[in-house]
């Protein structure tokens, strides 16, 4: 299921084990890709500490997404994967690619840690299973996502 608590469960977990995520979401003719490599660059958190209101998170089916597009960000996602198996190129870490389709343009933003960030900030052990995927107003947030 691709939702912002699922995103942020499978960001502190992928920070807890140290296992990249390969993230990419995509709404209307847009796409957004970037790895979260933890302890290399930033997490999901440092880029997105909160999720948006829910009022401000229209779903694909509400807002629509151009038929392609899926396709678009899922290869540039293996792309991603290839080089993090292979060791080859430079992977997006702490960088966020944009994607526009109705004008074909890249936008390349890098992106920072944040020295505060309750999950990347701690060492790995450190991070309690409870405070996994959890911020305030979750259970809220959970049920306007649906």
């Amino acid at each position: 299921v691709d939702n912002f608590p699922t995103r942020y469960l499978l960001n502190d977990a992928s920070v807890r084990l140290q296992i990249p995520v390969v993230s990419a979401s995509i709404l209307g003719f847009d796409g957004q890709l970037a790895v979260f490599a933890p302890y290399d660059g930033p997490c999901y958190r440092c880029l997105y500490p909160t999720p948006p209101p829910a009022e401000l998170a229209p779903s694909c089916g509400a807002n629509g997404v151009l038929g392609a597009l899926p396709g678009v960000m899922g290869v540039l996602q293996a792309i991603e994967v290839v080089k993090l198996v292979t060791g080859s190129g430079e992977p997006l870490i702490g960088r966020l690619l944009l994607y526009e389709a109705l004008g074909t343009t890249f936008t390349n933003l890098k992106v920072r840690r944040d020295p505060d960030c309750p999950i990347c900030s701690r060492p790995p052990e450190d991070i309690p299973e409870d405070e996994m995927g959890v911020f305030e107003d979750y259970e809220a947030f959970c049920a306007a996502a649906g």
